[in-house]
């Protein structure tokens, strides 16, 4: 039993090195770190040097770091922020879920995939990530700008929607079958529990934090997280659900009391196990499929033009202006990665279909920052404005948003 147990240890330490050290070169290259923390565990894992393995303590350590993930994520907004942004933000979100998810879906029924694994193709690709998405634009120089705030609000009510999504495919991958009471079920409890969130943000302002019973504010955050978490797994939605709008009522207090810093640490250590998981469970054969390759090439096409679409909500902004929204919601990030973990984990789709997802998570991913770039400088000089800053450099201080 000790033995086994060091050797979880052992591989865990592997993982953790890994997908620190290697996500850590990929921002010296500009890269996202998620991409990294993935080959880290490709690197490490049964597809090439075979040091590292799942286990129940990599799943559990795992899983963990994508709660605290998503809590982190709800911290960073607050509901006011989502209710102010607009109808624009709001515009482009709705299209830029139902335009991707329509068209994964279809086009997954279209190749031959049961209607599951075609549903979880859609969610994939409903994605966008917050937090590439912010540091795009912070790289840019481009956060001040009014164009800006349309991206990160649209993509903040765009993960909201996304997560709902996810709940409900997760519930009709869970039921075997397309149970429309069920489903019907799981969007009254996903409505439930949105309401229920956005009521208890004014009793979060009033918590007197000083009479609870937790010795810190972090204390206090990990139990609200980690609780609706659970709470939002027991009801049938996907555990971060509840991560994230805990997140959301923590986002109340973060002013008076620290919590986004010592989560924000604990999602430093976490989430490059998460990421890192989601690379062992990689088959390199099943990527490097022809057919894989082909369907992951057409499914990214899909994935890129149903965002970069979701810019029409923005269309009294102008041509380039609404362009340069729809690409910034391009970047699918840990969100498409969340996904296609879930959808592994569960059953509702094969090795081959979850490297699909993962080949279209790293294409937009990586397409985004190279494709914003010169849009937002045609954009800049059109205008005559000056154009954004060189990119910065991977260890700059970002720019508050």
């Amino acid at each position: 039993m000790a033995s086994e147990f060091a050797g979880q240890l052992i591989s865990l330490t592997l993982l953790l090195a890994g997908a620190h050290m290697v996500g850590w070169a990929f921002r010296k290259l500009k890269q996202p770190s998620v991409i990294g923390e993935v080959i880290a565990g490709v690197l490490l894992g049964p597809s090439l040097l075979g040091w590292v393995h799942p286990s129940e303590i990599l799943e559990f350590t795992s899983e963990l770091g994508a709660v605290f993930l998503l809590l982190l994520v709800g911290v960073e907004t607050r509901l006011r922020d989502i209710l102010e942004v607009g109808t624009e933000a709001a515009s482009v979100a709705v299209l830029g879920v139902v335009l991707p998810f329509a068209a994964g879906t279809a086009f997954g029924l279209w190749a031959g995939f049961a209607l599951v694994p075609a549903l979880f193709l859609g969610t994939a690709l409903v994605a966008t990530s917050v937090g590439i998405t912010a540091r795009v634009l912070q790289e840019l120089g481009a956060l001040s700008r009014p164009y800006s705030r349309v991206i990160l609000g649209a993509a903040v009510i765009d993960d909201v929607l996304g997560l709902v999504v996810l709940a409900v495919v997760s519930g009709v991958a869970v039921a075997g079958v397309v149970e429309f009471t069920a489903v019907g079920i799981l969007i009254a409890s996903s409505a439930a529990f949105v309401a229920g969130s956005a009521v208890a943000v004014p009793f979060m302002k009033r918590l007197p934090m000083d009479k609870i019973p937790f010795r810190t504010p972090l204390a206090f955050g990990v139990v609200l997280g980690v609780g609706m978490a659970a709470l939002s797994a027991k009801i049938g939605l996907a555990p971060i659900v509840g991560a994230f709008f805990a997140g959301m009522l923590l986002a109340e207090i973060k002013d008076d009391h620290d919590v986004e810093e010592p989560i924000n640490g604990i999602v430093t250590l976490l989430t490059p196990v998460f990421f890192g998981v989601v690379g062992l469970r990689l088959d390199l054969i099943a990527l490097v499929d022809p057919t894989t390759l082909l369907i992951g090439s057409m499914l990214s096409i899909l994935a890129i033009v149903g965002k970069f679409l979701a810019g029409l909500g923005a269309f009294k902004r102008g041509t380039k202006e609404a362009s340069v929204i729809g690409m910034g919601m391009v970047p699918r990030g840990e969100v498409g990665l969340i996904v296609a973990a879930i959808g592994l984990s569960s059953g509702a789709v094969d090795a081959g279909e979850y490297a699909i997802v993962l080949f279209v998570v790293v294409v937009t991913t990586l397409l985004a920052p190279l494709l914003l770039r010169p849009m937002i400088q045609n954009l800049e000089s059109s205008r005559g404005l000056d154009e954004p800053p060189p990119m910065a450099t991977p260890d700059a201080p970002d720019e508050p948003a």
